[in-house]
């Protein structure tokens, strides 16, 4: 035959096919099933969440949700928390409580203005100032009237504010009853009056405010109607106001009633001429019909229209702050989390909220420093201070927060990035106040760049994208609808949950995926080396000691049980965990998954080979025997000595 006379084994045969075999036999040394394995206990991890009792809202029964199925683990490596206030520290329930009009304050002693006799008084004098105060307060709004078959009206509204203001003025006899169209319908004290809405302006996180144009349908007079934050109102009052300190006035109120923790919003008035309402409507249509830079544009033609207000009054409207927050913040500052809150109210409002979560310990423990100022120069030199403050205390047992203002912020995230980011590093607490949505973002990717694990929590559409920026995405399904749950990564009904979701749920899978992770590799070194080991008596051949079936069996059935052991593995009771929660200290500094543990995991894998394959040839060395018989007995080693590192590792 042809073939006789090519000899069996060439001059390439020991260049190629034994590297090719030895290639081969090394090839298990990558533990190929680790993604499916991974993607496998990951999407039980999310069941977990999705299935836990304890974490599903008594209120409204909405469980948790975990929408994300890849980074569980990454719950229990969590550096930084990043949390919206309305709504997600506080139960986004607004009360009206006080208020300030005609230089007068109401609600002061009893703590609840409906209540106060003096307003009602006012209310039934038919005050100008009181009247033109609940006026404001019932349809300067989104807000859409719902008449039941019994004849009771509820109100739907997208803001919780919206809302308490449209049921104080129905409180104060000044019903928002019907709104057919354009048109109205108000009752105040038995007689129907009626407006015509001709031009809304929406309220935008830049302009803070939001105004309406009505014509009233009694008299003809077209008025302006405006409700925002005190920046966003009193500057832009009328010149009386401002040379007759009734401004400042108006602004002592406001700070009053932050000082108390209460949100407050000013209230405005203007008349407006016929002619002067016509040329700016040709303007404000023109501006929403454009396609190129529409939102500059528009909030360009508002401001030519939104001065000159003459302020009516400030209404302060209480928040509570939602069961086992307090809690929630203090056990997770002790599993060594930094907490930065991030909200669009006041200083004062926020600072106020601040301490009663326990952001900040109470003086002398704790210390608040301020960065402000109006110019670039004065926000710097403030940064400066509150920077060689913060390294001084650095060294002391004492906490220290931060606070700025979004003006503030903008100054110090364009000109003084670097100095705000070493604050950042230094600082555990920060209260950051009258920020927007983008700064909001803007502060997730700082703490992002400095390698930080950061969470942020919110409830509200302005909280989406600070939500998705941020490592892991947390939305609270909430009054402000469920943009923020889905666009989160986990959704829960209450933020005191997330203590369990980080200290149980991420701790646990962090746990358990850095075990499964380093014991797929350990599982695959151990068979590989005792292969290579092999090789050495079988005169470098390349040779098996196992055949393809037990290789398939040892990793799809021997090896395959404790994935799902470490699925339910719990080194520690949930109790345990969530009344010592410094044990996160060692999710957070990865002391379960590092080079270190993997080179131990490593030299466990040699050091078990190396039993098995002696104590194998060792038993067979002098007997005549097929090589069968020595592979099953390494083979059912290698199996028992797995089991066992299983047993150890898991409880």
């Amino acid at each position: 035959l042809w073939y006789v006379q090519y000899p069996n084994e060439g001059p390439w045969y020991e260049l190629l096919v034994i590297p090719l075999r030895f290639e081969l036999l090394c090839s298990i040394m990558i533990p190929i099933s680790i993604k499916v394995s991974l993607d496998l206990v990951k999407s039980l991890y999310a069941k977990f969440i999705d299935w836990d009792n304890e974490m599903v809202d008594p209120e409204t029964g909405t469980p948790s949700h975990a929408t994300n199925t890849a980074i569980s683990e990454d719950l229990g490596q969590v550096e930084y928390i990043l949390t919206d206030k309305t709504g997600t520290l506080t139960e986004n329930k607004m009360i009206f409580k006080r208020c300030f009009l005609g230089g007068t304050f109401y609600g002061n002693e009893n703590g609840d203005a409906l209540k106060d006799s003096e307003l009602l008084k006012a209310v039934a004098a038919g005050s100008p100032d009181a009247i033109r105060f609940l006026i404001v307060m019932a349809i300067c709004n989104t807000v859409v009237p719902v008449q039941s078959k019994a004849g009771t009206i509820s109100y739907k509204a997208q803001s919780q504010d919206e809302e308490a203001l449209v049921r104080a003025a129905a409180g104060l006899n000044m019903v928002f009853l019907e709104k057919k169209g354009n048109i109205l319908d108000i009752n105040f004290s038995a007689s129907l009056v009626q407006y015509e809405v001709l031009d809304t302006l929406e309220f935008t996180s830049d302009r803070k405010r939001m105004s309406l144009v009505v014509r009233d349908c009694q008299n003809g007079n077209i008025i302006l109607l405006s409700k925002g934050a005190d920046e966003a109102i009193l500057p832009h009052a009328h010149a009386e106001y401002v040379l007759g300190q009734q401004t400042r006035t108006f602004a002592e109120a406001v700070e009053q009633y932050a000082q108390l923790g209460l949100r407050t919003l000013c209230l405005a008035w203007r008349d407006l001429e016929e002619e002067e309402y016509h040329e700016w409507s040709l303007l404000f249509k023109e501006a929403n019909s454009s396609l190129v830079d529409r939102e500059w544009r528009v909030a360009e033609v508002c401001q030519r229209i939104e001065h000159g207000f003459e302020i009516i009054g400030v209404a302060a409207i209480e928040d509570r702050l939602q069961d086992g927050v307090p809690e929630t913040i203090e056990t997770l500052r002790k599993a060594g989390i930094h907490f930065w809150m991030l909200t669009g109210d006041k200083q004062n409002t926020a600072i106020q909220i601040a301490r009663s979560c326990n952001f900040v310990s109470p003086e002398p423990k704790g210390q608040l420093l301020l960065i402000n100022g109006r110019t670039e120069d004065e926000v710097g030199q403030s940064l400066e201070r509150v920077l060689l403050t913060m390294r001084i205390t650095n060294a002391e047992p004492k906490d220290v927060a931060f606070v700025v203002d979004g003006w503030a912020l903008e100054i110090v995230l364009k000109h003084y990035r670097k100095a705000f980011t070493e604050l950042a590093i230094l600082s555990r607490t920060a209260i950051c106040c009258r920020v927007t949505p983008s700064q909001k973002a803007q502060l997730v990717e700082l703490l992002k760049s400095c390698e930080y694990r950061t969470l942020a929590i919110g409830d509200g559409g302005n909280d989406v994208r600070m939500i998705q920026q941020a490592d892991i995405g947390v939305g609270i399904s909430g009054r402000e609808g469920l943009q923020a749950a889905r666009a989160a990564d986990y959704s829960i009904g209450k933020f005191r949950f997330l203590k369990r979701l980080i200290l149980v749920h991420g701790r646990y899978s962090y746990n358990r995926t850095a075990f499964l992770s380093q014991y797929s590799f350990y599982k695959s070194l151990l068979i590989c080396f005792i292969q290579i080991f092999f090789s050495f008596i079988s005169g470098v051949s390349g040779t098996s000691l196992f055949n393809s079936v037990s290789l398939m069996a040892y990793n799809v059935f021997y090896t395959s049980v404790p994935v799902l052991v470490s699925v339910l593995d719990k080194d520690l009771s949930e109790k345990t965990v969530m009344q010592h929660p410094q044990i996160l200290f060692y999710c957070q500094a990865g002391r379960l998954l590092n080079p270190s543990t993997f080179a131990g995991w490593f030299g466990r894998s040699l050091f078990h080979a190396i039993v098995v394959f002696v104590i194998t040839i060792h038993a067979y060395a002098f007997e005549k025997s097929e090589m069968e018989e020595a592979s099953m007995v390494a083979l059912s080693g290698c199996i028992w000595l797995q089991a066992f590192v299983v047993a150890l590792e898991t409880k």
